[in-house]
């Protein structure tokens, strides 16, 4: 299977993603992030029943490089988004 190409610009939506792939993902994503020096990530995860919100700020928590991370305001998503700060590596 050929690797998923996506759009490094601090909008990560993990709608077309299997949960399985979250991990990787996530770090994938922060180290393609700041190599082009983007710190302000919207993570769009869905509101559904919370467990991938719960997932991502999981991951986000004990990530070094995230300085700070938080739900959406409502015309960003809401709790259907996570907005995180990256502090760098």
């Amino acid at each position: 299977m050929d690797p998923v190409v996506i759009p490094i610009d601090g909008v990560l939506d993990l709608h077309t993603f299997a949960p399985g792939e979250l991990n990787t993902l996530l770090d994938d994503y922060i180290d393609a992030c700041l190599d082009a020096n983007i710190h302000d990530l919207r993570i769009i995860h869905g509101k559904g029943s919370g467990v991938l919100r719960q997932r991502v700020h999981a991951l986000l928590k004990k990530d070094p490089r995230v300085g700070r991370y938080e739900d959406a305001p409502p015309e960003a998503g809401g709790w259907g988004a996570t907005l995180a700060t990256l502090i760098g590596r």
